[in-house]
């Protein structure tokens, strides 16, 4: 991933500094994550004071806490935390600016193609993967002209505790890459919380709350992050929620969602990276599991005129009887 962190600003285009790209979080070759991608998940104690969320953060299940190993800067405040300092603009005009970019994100998506990686890992009692379903997509344009979802690699499974198969985790396609757009602000409470850095990026940070809800639409029930120079959303934090309760899938326990964005082409802020811990109960046993997303390779999808002039590919000639030149 190649999001957020560490850019050096420059007019009308954002560029990773090499020690910070050194930094970003991939996985390495033992599959384990290096330190700054890991955010402590459970990022919600920052807030332990704002109404509600420190319950959520108790009722939420599964091992929301990195390992000991991994590290991050998280700024974490009492139980009657200081007012934040107001940030240079009034919230609402943040709000208006940044649900603006997010209908710019929303209508250029569609337009560019990316590989997507789903990995689910069962955690043994020793913290090491014991299991794992493995399934990479990629999205293109066919030839009639449909974008459609290509299977790059079959679903490869190893878990032991249950069954996968791809159906199973489309139902994650239910949670929208752009929560905040214009049209849905009137549906959401957003209040102004405070300030942290996001992989070097200065960030405002907004709690966002349905205000109602119903059966049609998956709504974010968390945090935002909002870079604080362009007022673009960079991460979320949280779950989603609709009439029926928390948006899930039915073979899956994920609930709490962290997503990051990375800066295509300089201008659009698409999410690239997705993970979330939680925990399946049996009987005899609890066993840690893992999500992690991942999208890479964007690039723009050829546009439909594009797909009509190209020349068509000669069709073989029948065996014995060669080409006309």
């Amino acid at each position: 991933m190649n999001a957020q962190a560490g850019m050096d600003y420059v007019p009308a285009q954002r560029h990773l500094t090499q020690k910070a790209a050194a930094r970003r979080a991939r996985p390495n070759h033992r599959g384990e994550f290096f330190p700054a991608r890991t955010l402590a998940l459970f990022v919600m104690a920052i807030f332990a004071g704002t109404s509600g969320v420190k319950a959520w953060a108790q009722d939420a299940q599964g091992p929301l806490t990195p390992p000991p190993s991994q590290e991050h800067k998280v700024v974490r405040l009492g139980n009657e935390p200081e007012a934040p300092a107001p940030p240079s603009l009034p919230p609402e005009e943040i709000i208006r600016r940044f649900a603006q970019k997010e209908d710019e994100f929303l209508a250029a998506r569609p337009n560019y193609g990316s590989r997507k990686t789903i990995r689910i890992e069962e955690f043994g009692e020793d913290g090491k993967p014991a299991g794992q379903f493995l399934m990479v997509t990629e999205t293109v344009r066919a030839p009639n002209g449909q974008v459609i979802n290509k299977v790059v690699q079959k679903p490869q499974s190893t878990l032991r505790y249950f069954n996968l198969e791809s159906e199973d985790v489309k139902e994650l396609d239910r949670i929208p890459s752009f929560p905040m757009t214009t049209s849905q602000l009137a549906k959401y409470d957003l209040k102004y919380i405070g300030g942290e850095q996001v992989d070097e990026v200065d960030c405002y940070i907004f709690k966002v709350k349905p205000k109602a809800l119903d059966r049609a639409h998956a709504y974010l029930d968390g945090l935002i992050w909002v870079d604080n120079k362009y007022l673009e959303v960079v991460k979320t934090y949280g779950r989603w929620v609709n009439e029926l309760g928390e948006v899930r899938s039915a073979t899956l326990p994920f609930t709490l969602f962290e997503t990051y964005r990375e800066n295509v082409d300089g201008k659009y802020w698409f999410p690239d990276y997705a993970r979330s811990d939680d925990t399946i109960h049996m009987k005899d046993v609890n066993v840690p599991v893992r999500l992690v997303i991942k999208w890479t390779d964007f690039k723009l999808l050829p546009a439909m005129a594009a797909l009509a002039t190209a020349p068509a590919t000669a069709s073989p000639a029948p065996p014995g009887k060669p080409q006309s030149e």
